[in-house]
């Protein structure tokens, strides 16, 4: 019986064995017979084996520009400098010594514009388009100098596109539109950057002025569609926050030509010091020797300070200055696309409206009244041609 058990299991055994073998021949036999893998070789070319190998480019430098590095690069850019340096030991000395003589009310009473009398009644009926061309005509027929400034602009070349002259106040605000009457408000208000000696910074009346106009361009819409408030008090705000830069540069130079310090040109860093702690407090004070709004003053006492304003028109006022910012950089080559686009605050605007914004920010502004009167020799009459 024992034997029987015993040959049963060898039986069994060997099978098993005999099982794994015959399944190991069979998949080397598979693998023995299994295609070996073609490699595909894709050869060059005779003519183009003699080419160099390209060159590897590195990745192009985007920033991200927070707005005190918009402002500086601004700055230096108004002052013709490539960078502005650390201080000088005796720097806090001269800054205050200037701050405390432009800081006297006399001083400030002489520097300080006269605000043009018609101001904000011309740029509320810009603003309404329920303003009909004859009303608006009329209020500008109200103030002599407005009226001679806008039929030079009219009758300039930029504008005018008939043979006869523009006689008419009511045809000169028609061919100008509502962006020309824009810019000859901005004129009046402005009109102190062509009385400036540039006193070693040849550019910066150029740059200040170019900074409000665009600075305008975004607040309004800013103003209008994201915080609903007025436009209008907008570019006011604009405007003037432009003019303080003007007038505290003025005040400065003259502060430093009456000095010790005449004989040599002025401290770019003591200027950009200056402009950047007492700008802001200046274009208050401007507000209120003008008597403006409760609103507009606010939003101009909410730029001293580096929080975020809290009322709709200083936080159109701050967007609008940094977007007009970006924009001179921008134009200027400072800066690209794509430094643009990734440095501007969050501005709450829908993409076509933002793509707008940017479209007239972006455009070159010709000023006309740049442009010199000349002798036109085949009509015998004064045209206006680009200044040299």
């Amino acid at each position: 019986m024992v034997i029987c058990l015993l040959s049963v299991l060898v039986i069994a055994t060997c099978g098993i064995a005999g099982y794994a073998l015959r399944r190991d021949y069979l998949s080397r036999l598979a693998v023995a017979r299994r295609p070996a893998a073609v490699q595909a070789v894709q050869e060059v070319p005779p003519e183009l084996q003699h080419l160099p190998e390209p060159p590897v480019l590195e990745a192009a430098t985007v920033e991200i520009l927070a707005p005190s590095e918009i402002f500086r690069r601004l700055r230096e850019l108004e002052l013709g400098v490539s960078e502005l340096e650390q201080p000088p030991p005796e720097h806090d000395q001269i800054v205050a010594a200037a701050i405390a003589a432009i800081g006297d009310p006399a001083t400030q009473r002489r520097y300080a514009p006269r605000r043009p009398n018609l101001l904000p009644q011309l740029m509320r009926a810009i603003n309404d388009e329920e303003m009909s061309r004859r009303e608006l005509a009329a209020i500008i027929a109200r103030d002599p100098s407005l009226v001679g400034s806008l039929l030079k602009m009219a009758n300039s070349a930029y504008y005018r596109v008939t043979i006869s002259p523009v006689e008419s106040i009511e045809r000169a605000v028609v061919i100008l539109g509502s962006d020309g009457l824009r810019s000859l408000i901005a004129t009046a208000v402005m009109q102190p950057i062509f009385q400036v000696a540039s006193g070693g910074f040849p550019r910066f009346p150029e740059i200040v002025w170019e900074h409000a106009l665009r600075s305008a361009h975004a607040a309004i819409p800013h103003a209008a569609l994201v915080e609903r408030a007025d436009p209008f008090a907008a570019e006011l705000l604009s405007l003037i926050s432009g003019l303080a830069e003007i007038v505290l540069f003025r005040a400065a130079m003259d502060h430093w030509a009456s000095s010790s310090r005449a004989a040599r040109r002025p401290d770019p860093l003591v200027i950009a010091s200056l402009l950047d702690s007492q700008a802001a407090t200046f274009a208050w004070r401007i507000g209120a020797d003008w008597e403006l709004s409760e609103l507009i003053l606010a939003a101009l006492e909410e730029q001293m300070v580096t929080s975020e304003p809290t009322t709709p028109l200083g936080r159109s006022l701050r967007f609008g200055r940094c977007a007009g910012a970006l924009a001179v950089l921008h134009t200027n080559s400072i800066i690209d696309d794509a430094t643009v686009r990734l440095s501007l605050p969050e501005a709450g605007l829908s993409p076509p409206h933002l793509k707008c914004m940017w479209t007239r920010l972006l455009q070159k502004h010709e000023d006309p009244r740049l442009r010199k009167p000349v002798k036109d020799a085949g009509r015998g009459r004064l045209a206006l041609a680009p200044a040299a």
